[in-house]
């Protein structure tokens, strides 16, 4: 706990603050109420919600109606939140050494594969698939948080025995200023398509804040790139720390020599400091061959020895990715998060190196988010999968009919190899029932998650229960007892 008067030096007021919150409706006793302004509302108009909710005291930018709380004024509450975080944990960020990836595809599993080869008895996670560490895993609203969770988990992490953490960096994150107040020990580049432009407006932009991870990573510290990217020229221009590089490039600081993909592991052969290491990784695909390229020279960047990170890489399991589920079934269910058209094409690629006969593919696009992309991920699909299902994926305040008719926009009338089910369940039971022996069902956009956002508000779904479901009423009709 913080005095007010501790948190900002000129408020002579001793009011105990035990938390910071940014929604009225979670205050309690003791919180502090910081009234920012989100994408579609300002939280300077739910001030009287905070305090019938618990809120001690309130930090405003500009003049509200006198209320029974310390009123706190500050010129800009986005800017002053993550400050105002760090100095109520204490600077937690710089107790702990941080490893931060980001790109279009690849940030979960980068930062889990990161927290794996350092030992998470001593890595702590936070990103897409929440927060965790050896003591204790827990949710989290987005890929990266508003700085009061964050800071909030970097405590946890520490108060765990936690000496790292390992994070996805989104670019809404700097979008939004969520990081500004970190200097970060590792900084992770994987790779950037076109995504997000409803935020950003345009792919500079976009591209722009994937680089200030780059500009924040400290002098001292590493910034891990993969060379064979398109940007990566752009990318190394924003380093502020030291530039190793990973890929297929001879040139590259660990080299990507040769690999062969199995449809249970990976057979690896890099190269690195002039010595050859041949790995057997339980990753499938050739694009978590480049995930644990970035991974693996991270950590060994950051101080771990070589050898130890290599003796965990059989522990590596990244959950909502590539989960093969046992269905007992003649016919194969795949759950997957990939949901932008280069991390689809990279999988039904990969998927298609199997033995199976057809590919069947369950799936949306979010509501309120770039809808530029919504034709491309249809042509990908309906290109490279043998059938595809669209439905609803998070719509939101969107009709998500709509949504699925912005999906087929540009494949009407050339392609016939797909029908929309808006329904998610009847269109994961749909795909079920055409499978055939050696089919492949992919579900695909939200991996593990457990939620979807409609506009009736948020509802508990989860794709791996739904696909259970879906083929245990499938042998149900068929008479099926296994």
């Amino acid at each position: 706990m913080k005095k007010l008067s501790e948190l900002f030096p000129n408020v002579h007021d001793d009011t105990l603050i035990k938390a910071i919150k940014i929604n009225s409706k979670e205050c309690e006793k003791g919180d502090l109420f910081v009234c920012t302004k989100g994408v579609t509302c300002d939280r300077h108009d739910f001030i009287d919600d905070a305090i019938a909710h618990g809120a001690s005291a309130i930090v405003v930018s500009k003049e509200v109606p006198q209320v029974s709380v310390p009123v706190v004024r500050v010129e800009d509450t986005n800017h002053e939140l993550p400050y105002l975080c760090q100095r109520f944990y204490d600077y937690p960020d710089h107790k702990l050494k941080v490893l931060a990836v980001t790109g279009t595809d690849g940030k979960t599993s980068t930062a889990t594969i990161m927290q794996t080869l350092i030992g998470n008895d001593l890595c702590g996670y936070v990103g897409t698939n929440g927060r965790s560490c050896a003591k204790f895993t827990g949710d989290n609203p987005n890929t990266t948080p508003d700085a009061h969770l964050l800071y909030s988990y970097f405590q946890e992490f520490l108060d765990a025995g936690c000496k790292y953490v390992s994070m996805e960096a989104s670019s809404e994150a700097f979008f939004r200023g969520r990081l500004q107040t970190f200097a970060f020990d590792v900084s992770v580049y994987t790779n950037v398509t076109s995504e997000h432009l409803n935020i950003h407006g345009s792919f500079e932009n976009y591209l722009s804040c994937k680089m200030q991870l780059f500009k924040q990573t400290k002098k001292d510290g590493v910034c891990v790139l993969n060379m064979d990217d398109p940007y990566y020229e752009r990318v190394k221009e924003a380093c502020n720390g030291r530039v190793v590089t990973y890929g297929k490039n001879k040139e590259a600081t660990l080299q990507i020599v040769s690999y062969q993909v199995f449809p249970t592991h990976t057979i690896i052969h890099f190269q690195y400091q002039g010595k050859d290491i041949e790995i057997d990784s339980p990753l499938l695909g050739d694009f978590n061959v480049y995930n644990l390229a970035a991974g693996l020279l991270a950590v060994v960047s950051i101080g771990i020895p070589l050898n130890d990170a290599l003796s965990r890489i059989k522990d590596i399991k990244i959950s909502g990715r590539l989960d093969l589920l046992d269905t007992k079934t003649p016919y194969y269910v795949m759950v997957d998060y990939a949901h932008t058209p280069n991390g689809i094409q990279s999988l039904l690629n990969f998927v298609h190196t199997l033995d199976i006969n057809r590919s069947i593919v369950v799936i949306g696009q979010a509501g309120e988010r770039d809808y530029l992309k919504r034709p491309k991920v249809g042509e990908v699909v309906v290109k490279n999968a043998s059938y595809a299902i669209f439905t609803y994926e998070d719509p939101r305040s969107e009709d998500p009919l709509d949504i699925c008719h912005d999906i087929v926009k540009t494949i009407q009338g050339t392609y016939d190899n797909y029908e929309i089910v808006v329904d998610r369940s009847g269109a994961i039971q749909k795909a079920i029932d055409m499978a055939r022996p050696k089919d492949i069902v992919l579900i695909l956009g939200k991996g593990n998650e457990t939620y979807q956002k409609l506009k009736t508000g948020t509802i508990y779904f989860n794709d791996e229960e739904e696909a259970y479901k879906a083929v245990l009423h499938r042998k149900e009709r068929e008479g099926v007892t296994n």
